[in-house]
């Protein structure tokens, strides 16, 4: 399966360049994405995480998702009115159990060792799974900055699936907006130094190779 995202140019350059990734070799500084979904995935979470794309959430409403770690607990708040599809995608999958369990499998780091963002999401661990389906886009209403939460997806139109990553730095903004296709969902409201924490522990490498794990995500109303 082909794995299609952005890599940027070293921070400093004029332009960022457009190039294709195959396999899931992503280099230093690679935008986030995710590979479309597979004919057939196993069976994650409780069984009765979702088939297929899930309600939007209501317009207005928000949600808690609290993400339990070894190295501590980041509660992240989702808001409807960012993007509804999403935002109702990543609250189901979460509510059913389907992130319990699954690692934060890329720490990227800028060329100029900026760091980049925390993305995990993925039940396989490798980048390229996804909960077997895959969500609509939705336009991009805020900026990007450090404790946004985004949806990772491929170049590919209506690619979003599982994978979500938290921004590290306000200075990558430039970075991400250059595509400017990735749902924002809401914000980190406190553990941002758990986010540090889980970056550090990889050293910034892209794939770490005993990445932290969401030991339990759990979802409540505000």
């Amino acid at each position: 399966m082909t794995n299609r995202s952005l890599v940027p140019r070293p921070v400093g350059a004029a332009l960022l360049a457009v190039s294709l990734v195959v396999g899931g070799c992503l280099g230093p500084g690679t935008l986030p994405t995710e590979s479309a979904a597979g004919a057939s995935q196993p069976v994650y979470g409780d069984g009765t995480c979702p088939t297929s794309q899930p309600p939007a959430l209501p317009a207005g409403e928000k949600r808690t998702v609290t993400i339990e770690t070894k190295l501590g607990t980041i509660v992240m708040a989702i808001e409807a009115d960012l993007a509804p599809i999403a935002a109702g995608n990543l609250v189901a999958l979460a509510a059913c159990g389907f992130y319990d369990g699954v690692v934060f499998h890329r720490t990227p780091t800028l060329e100029d060792g900026t760091r980049f963002v925390i993305q995990g999401g993925d039940p396989t661990g490798t980048g390229r799974g996804g909960p077997g389906y895959t969500i609509q886009d939705e336009a991009v209403v805020e900026e990007y900055g450090r404790g946004t939460v985004a949806m990772a997806r491929s170049q590919a139109a209506n690619s979003v699936g599982s994978q979500f990553f938290i921004v590290l730095e306000d200075s990558v903004r430039d970075v991400l907006e250059s595509a400017n296709t990735y749902q924002i969902i809401g914000t980190v409201a406190s553990g941002m130094e758990v986010a540090d924490a889980i970056h550090a522990a990889s050293a910034g490498i892209e794939l770490p190779t005993d990445p932290v794990a969401m030991t339990k995500v759990t979802v409540t109303n505000p």
